[in-house]
Formats: structure tokens, C-alpha cells, sequence
């Protein structure tokens, strides 16, 4: 089997990156958008593994480490719906780290897993996320633009990710972001439906 490498991670988010779109499409060559729409389980108890659903397939990431102000995820858990209750309560669960409920159900369909464990538990929320991303490859690491809206909020961000640490450092001076804020999607998610307050010296993008 190929080993997976931990891959490190700078994303901002904002309103109008369009000098910085600019620069990344005057290196690279952009790629034609992918639109998708997704859900991000929030839980009041975690910050460091982020749990997205998106065409009945869930992928959990684990938070490793920060290094040189970027984040280092790994790949935690992947299952598709209909999910086994044992999945759900031994894998999913465990990311949440909160209290487990009472299943009714030995198996689970992705509606039945939403409306009947996620929306009715106190420490969970349920964000519908819809993105259109755009992507380039710059100083070989994968980047991307994207337009999203979460919950309906209209945001933007800007990635750039890899397993080379210098590569993604080198790319943010390129496109001038190297000074922004680096924001995963489970705090950003947070800050917009209100269960993380924004920083005190929190200052917008507005480019």
C-alpha cells in the first residue's frame, strides 16, 4: 500500500482575494471550477478533527502538529453511508468527544445519521457548506481559491498544502499571503455560526 504522508497546510479566509488571485493565476494556470456541496459535523468539545460528509462518504482529518505557522493533518477515518452503527459509535464518535447517544438503528442512512443523531445532540451542529473551488499549482504544492458558502455566508479562502514545508512558505511570498492569518476550515466554520469567537485582534481581509 502507498504511505500516506501527513500533508502541512496554510489557508486563509476572507473577502476579496482578488490581488492575490491575480498573482496565483499570473504563475499558474487555473484550472476550471469544481463546485460541491458538504457537510461539516461542529462539536463543541474538539478543534483538532474535522469531520466533512460529502457524496454520502465521510472523511475525518486528524489535527498533528503546527510547524513554521502552517498545520499538519492526517487522514483519521473514511466510511460511507449507510454507515453500521459500530462505526458510528467506535470511529465517529470518539472525533466528536462528546456523549455518545442512544442508537435505535443498526445501520444508518446519511438522513437518518443528521436529523436523528447529529441535529438533536446539544454539543453538535450540522453545517451545510457549499464551495466552488479553483485550482493552480504553485512552487509545485497544491493550491486552490475557492468561493463558499457556509450555512448561506458568503466566504472566500485561500489554500495551499503539501508535505514540503518550504515549498508552501515559498509559494505564500509569491502570492503575497505569507502575513495572513492561517485558518482551518473547522475554525472558520466555528467563527461563522457563532461557537468560536473571533480573535481580538481579528482584523478582515478586504483586499
Amino acid at each position: 500500500m502507498t504511505e500516506i504522508k501527513p500533508r502541512f497546510e496554510f489557508r486563509t479566509f476572507g473577502q476579496g482575494f482578488g490581488p492575490i488571485v491575480e498573482r496565483m493565476r499570473r504563475v499558474a494556470r487555473m484550472e476550471a471550477a469544481r463546485e460541491s456541496h458538504e457537510i461539516y459535523i461542529m462539536s463543541a468539545a474538539n478543534n483538532e478533527n474535522n469531520t466533512k460528509i460529502r457524496d454520502d462518504k465521510m472523511d475525518i482529518k486528524v489535527f498533528v502538529q503546527e510547524i513554521d505557522g502552517l498545520e499538519q493533518w492526517n487522514p483519521r477515518m473514511k466510511g460511507t453511508f449507510p454507515m453500521s452503527v459500530e462505526m458510528i459509535r467506535d470511529e465517529v464518535f470518539p472525533a466528536f468527544g462528546v456523549a455518545v447517544p442512544a442508537f435505535k438503528r443498526e445501520v444508518y442512512t446519511l438522513d437518518e445519521f443528521i436529523e436523528e443523531i447529529i441535529r438533536p445532540h446539544q454539543d453538535l451542529v450540522a453545517v451545510d457548506v457549499f464551495k466552488r473551488r479553483f485550482a493552480f499549482t504553485i512552487n509545485g504544492v497544491i493550491a486552490e481559491w475557492a468561493k463558499v458558502l457556509i450555512n448561506g455566508a458568503a466566504i472566500e479562502t485561500i489554500c495551499l498544502e503539501s508535505v514540503d514545508r518550504e515549498a508552501i512558505i515559498e509559494g505564500l511570498s509569491m502570492i503575497g499571503a505569507e502575513q495572513m492569518e492561517n485558518v482551518n476550515y473547522l475554525m472558520a466554520i466555528k467563527r461563522v455560526i457563532g461557537m468560536e469567537p473571533l480573535p481580538d485582534d481579528f482584523i478582515p481581509v478586504m483586499l
